[in-house]
């Protein structure tokens, strides 16, 4: 149906007695809005809208208990998915519930303050029943590896892995398998890779004559291909990508916090490096592979333990290898059991792997435009992931305006809601970046300021193969744990051994030596490095 059209076989219901005009409602809204009335405490989206009507007796709503079953918000540009995301954010911390948004544009920053009122907030506000007053959340502000006004986060390079880092880099397949080679080389020798200077000098030195006979063992790892491998990291370093590597790595426990009950928000300051997507994308996914790794099996819980929106998705999964796209596919399904929602940011559905897409129960679709062949395709594929409804997708989705979306959700016995036309409501922090000034305060007020904000530059490969190179009566590298990485000072409290670690290293490259290594790892108690899914590594604590 249009817009003005009521759908034919809406999905089965009755509305709910105790919401307030509900027998009043048209009969085309009363299913939709029966659909909607959980009973738990639920997020606040809008109204039903039907033509140009919202009717705020139909409230549209997303469980709390659900959102840990991941979701997608999608639009094309300037239809509103911003404010969407920043509508559910700011409910989320009010239930005490910890976000992270990463802000590509500069413009997510105002969550922290509170909104300004006007004529367009206060005329929506009363058109979708909506109790509307100005409210910031309690914020964190970051930036990678300190380039912008936001605390830095770094990651070391040996936490980073080589799966992820070999997206960074381009590399193809076999160069990704032999970076992988490389990283398992420095763990098992004790050559600690913090920056990417540590792991620039371990390939300079298997590539050397000193070091002809250690990449001879290594197997599977040829001169030529370290040699490519060594020009990508150069291209990288010149690029000034190497501030985000190094120590003190960022705690992923620092997400999780909460201010006199309500969740912080941290929000990741991306304009600077804009222009580097593969990287942050790469990075974001390193944050993500690190809460799977670390939080405990906690199962289905009544509120999320962190809900994270991954913006320009689409970014995530350009030019991604096989083993890279099914360790996101297999993170995406198994970090809900952590706690963990997802909410995939982009343009069309079509932009996210259908693996993907599957695990997503959550849908906020804005407005899509069909100005060419290709936009008609995206539309009829979009169009398809939804459930069977009365509604003509092809035409609402193609007539909405700013701030309208068509969503369903998962109700709280966890079946998909009817497909409801909405009208949402606005955000109540402010919409636009935070003033310079006020934003340079609230990250030097920041508890975490003084932890991360200066690089630390210790011992690692670098220093360790420098000395080597000094005195060639050294013996070559021996077998041995590296040192973890260092976090700074007062760290958070321990968050446990890593659960199931030891069946999860060398899911990598699935080699005999890499499972062997697994087997030693645990035998050792933690002492040697160990990875995840995207050969991410951390110590057992």
């Amino acid at each position: 149906m249009t817009s003005a059209q009521s759908p034919s076989d809406p999905a089965a219901g009755q509305p709910d007695p105790a919401r307030p005009d509900a027998a009043a409602l048209p009969d085309a809204v009363r299913p939709i809005a029966a659909g909607y009335a959980f009973t738990g405490p639920a997020l606040e989206l809008g109204a039903v809208l039907l033509g140009t009507e919202a009717y705020p007796a139909a409230q549209v709503r997303i469980p709390l208990a659900v959102l840990n079953r991941h979701g997608l918000v999608a639009g094309a540009t300037g239809t509103g998915k911003t404010k969407t995301l920043q509508l559910i954010a700011e409910q989320l911390s009010a239930q005490g519930v910890p976000v992270f948004l990463a802000d590509i544009k500069g413009d997510v920053s105002g969550i922290g303050a509170p909104g300004v009122s006007g004529d367009r907030i206060t005329a929506r506000a009363a058109e979708l029943g909506q109790d509307w007053t100005p409210q910031g959340c309690p914020a964190e502000y970051y930036a990678l590896g300190g380039q912008g006004t936001g605390i830095p986060i770094r990651a070391t390079v040996t936490s980073f892995g080589p799966l992820l880092l070999a997206k960074v880099l381009e590399l193809n397949e076999t160069q990704e398998s032999s970076l992988g080679l490389v990283f398992h080389y420095a763990d098992r020798h004790g050559l600690e890779l913090y920056d990417l200077k540590d792991l620039t000098a371990v390939i300079t030195f298997l590539t050397s004559p000193e070091g002809k006979a250690e990449l001879k063992a290594i197997g599977g790892l040829s001169a030529a291909t370290a040699g490519v491998i060594l020009r990508s990291l150069t291209v990288l370093e010149n690029e000034g990508a190497g501030a985000f590597f190094g120590e003190p790595e960022f705690d992923t426990a620092d997400l999780l916090r909460t201010a006199e009950g309500r969740g912080v928000v941290s929000v990741l300051e991306l304009p600077a490096v804009q222009d580097r997507p593969r990287l942050f994308s790469t990075f974001l996914m390193w944050l993500l592979a690190d809460l799977y790794q670390e939080l405990p099996e906690v199962g289905d819980l009544e509120r999320p333990k962190l809900v994270f929106f991954f913006d320009e998705a689409h970014l995530l999964f350009k030019g991604a290898s096989k083993a890279f796209l099914e360790a996101i596919t297999q993170t995406v399904r198994l970090i809900r059991s952590k706690g963990v929602g997802i909410f995939f940011v982009t343009q069309t559905p079509k932009d996210v792997p259908g693996d993907v897409l599957a695990q997503l129960g959550n849908r906020v679709q804005h407005a899509l435009r069909a100005f060419t062949p290709d936009d008609a395709k995206a539309l009829k594929a979009t169009v398809s992931t939804f459930p069977r409804s009365g509604y003509d997708l092809t035409e609402v989705l193609t007539g909405l305006g700013t701030g309208e979306a068509v969503v369903t959700v998962l109700s709280e016995q966890g079946s998909p809601t009817p497909v409801a036309a909405t009208r949402l409501r606005a955000p109540r922090s402010l919409m636009g970046p935070l003033e310079a000034g006020a934003l340079g305060a609230a990250v030097a007020a920041s508890p975490l300021a003084a932890r991360y904000r200066d690089a630390i530059d210790r011992e690692s490969a670098y220093e360790k193969l420098a000395a080597r190179a000094a005195d060639p009566v050294q013996a070559p590298p021996t077998p041995g744990p590296a040192k973890a990485p260092e976090k700074g000072p007062e760290r958070p409290a321990d968050r446990g051994a890593v659960e199931g670690a030891g069946g999860l290293i060398g899911s990598l490259l699935g080699s005999p030596a890499l499972k062997s290594f697994a087997r030693s790892a645990g035998s050792q108690l933690g002492r040697e490095i160990t990875r995840s899914l995207f050969g991410t590594s951390k110590r057992r604590r």
